[in-house]
């Protein structure tokens, strides 16, 4: 693990939020062990080890169901780490993979088989190479052939210049992490009316209430961060996630408690029909379809 990284929290309080029966965390991660899992080369950090066992025993802690496991950078286009925890999980976690262009069928079928149902486009340059937006849409027309979504990874300076290109792509897109909003601004200021009025202009656009961790200023309990969430869930109901970024890599100012952060999740999502909807209904819905057909 990178010197200047910080470690998960080794005991997470039970949160005093109870989800539903259920619930999605969807939004989590696997990384190693290294020794059987290495991590990319071209990596541009390196987390601690945190295995499927440590998140499985998380998501029963904090009183979730399922999983949907999303690959990292720190893995590359390696997603064997992200397979290998979902095929032990079987019906109980979901996938988002990340994927070379020159990828073959047989590989996405095996993936598809496994339980991967997205994959992800990061546009963050501080932790990918940047990539050539038509090697994305060569990808995009591939995976739709599958029933897959994409998921995006931006930060707000970004979105004027790739919104064009995020309402080109085919099919569902759903964007991490509100979009890595300024928080200091405040929920009312233009750059979040911009994603606002993307997501209200494309119903294909979902959104990941996720990571207040990452966004505050003023730290726990996230105050500074709840007007923004809630502003979406109040908004797309339909279209909203939740999850916990566990183990939450690149950490640097403080390392949250994970029940902390389930504690957050009334407070954004002010009834019980609304949470039922960024738990279960919304998740299983974009990753467990099957299930949910009538």
């Amino acid at each position: 693990m990178d010197a200047d990284y910080l470690p998960f929290h080794p005991a997470p309080k039970v949160p005093d939020f109870t989800p539903p029966a259920g619930a999605v965390d969807a939004h989590c991660h696997v990384f190693g062990p290294a020794d059987t899992f290495p991590y990319s080369a071209k990596r541009k950090y390196t987390p601690c080890d945190a295995p499927k066992e440590k998140l499985f025993a998380l998501r029963d802690h904090l009183g979730f169901s399922r999983n949907v496991i999303v690959q990292a950078s720190c893995h590359g286009t390696d997603n064997a780490a992200l397979v290998d925890a979902l095929e032990t999980a079987g019906p109980l976690a979901r996938g988002v993979a990340v994927v070379s262009p020159d990828v073959t069928d047989a590989e996405l079928d095996a993936m598809d088989k496994a339980g991967v149902r997205a994959v992800r486009f990061n546009f963050v340059k501080r932790l990918v190479d940047d990539t050539p937006r038509e090697v994305f849409t060569g990808i995009a027309e591939r995976i739709t052939k599958l029933g897959w979504h994409i998921v995006v990874y931006f930060e707000a300076p970004d979105l004027e210049d790739l919104a064009p290109f995020l309402t080109s792509l085919p099919g569902i897109i759903v964007v991490d992490h509100m979009g890595r909003p300024d928080v200091s601004k405040g929920a009312d200021h233009p750059d979040f009316d911009r994603f606002i009025a993307l997501m209200a202009e494309n119903d294909n656009i979902w959104v990941k209430v996720s990571c207040p961790e990452r966004l505050t200023v003023a730290g726990p309990p996230y105050d500074d961060v709840v007007p923004f969430s809630r502003r979406l869930v109040e908004a797309f109901p339909d279209r909203v996630l939740w999850g916990t970024d566990w183990p939450h890599p690149n950490m640097k100012s403080h390392m949250p408690d994970d029940g902390q952060l389930v504690d957050v999740i009334p407070r954004i999502a002010t009834t019980e029909d609304a949470r039922r909807k960024l738990l279960i209904d919304n998740p299983m819905r974009l990753y467990w379809p099957e299930e949910t057909k009538s």
